[in-house]
């Protein structure tokens, strides 16, 4: 029987998480399997595997086939590496004190490489929240300038609107004022009009009266 190591994949829909899992090649890829070996989580930075690594290669050595996904899986947890020496070993081309040196060696330098990396990404994490932060305030203070700008402009439009009022009032109190002027100038008084009608009576009976004899 073909025995293959793959993901088996369970979770929630569009947030998957995988077992990893031995099974017979034939049997579709979420059906039955014979051993689970581990667990695969793709959303956590970086992603989380964990991993029995000593029932992972025992299966190698007794010939299943990891597929590409968890020859990767497997690789970064050292069990590849791990079957490679212990070949070495079996065929008496180093011992296994050596081998076992050169896996804590190797396991030491990845433990190093990933403690750093986990650095520079909680570090990027840490620039890409603080320049969200930066982009937000300067979205805040554009969006306060720009009500400021709008409060102002009704402000300036208001005053506009009640200085022209107020000089529109100003010019039509000017004009009544002018035009009352005008009037008074241009009527003339009661005594200046009557007082030339009784002279011109008076003179006119003395014309006409006969002269006393």
């Amino acid at each position: 029987m073909a025995v293959k190591i793959r993901l088996a994949r369970r979770g929630r829909k569009k947030m998957p998480i995988y077992d990893i899992v031995v099974a017979d090649a034939k049997s579709p890829r979420d059906g039955r399997f014979i051993e689970k070996l581990g667990q695969y989580n793709p959303h956590t930075t970086p992603a989380s595997i964990n991993l029995k690594a000593d029932r992972a290669l025992y299966w190698l050595q007794v010939g299943a086939q990891p597929t590409d996904t968890t020859r990767k899986i497997l690789s970064v947890n050292g069990v590849m590496i791990k079957k490679h020496l212990q070949i070495g070993v079996t065929k008496g081309a180093i011992t296994q004190e050596q081998a076992d040196a050169k896996f804590e060696a190797w396991s030491n330098e990845k433990a190093e490489l990933r403690a750093k990396k986990i650095a520079k990404l909680a570090g990027d994490k840490n620039s890409q929240k603080i320049a969200a932060l930066d982009i937000e305030r300067k979205k805040k203070e554009e969006k306060e300038a720009a009500v400021l700008k709008a409060e102002q402009a009704l402000i300036d439009a208001a005053n506009q609107a009640e200085a022209a009022q107020k000089a529109s009032e100003e010019s039509a109190a000017v004009e009544t004022e002018v035009e009352a002027e005008v009037v008074a100038e241009e009527t003339p008084s009661v005594e200046e009009v009557a007082a030339p009608e009784a002279t011109t009576e008076v003179t006119e009976a003395s014309e006409e009266a006969p002269a006393a004899e």
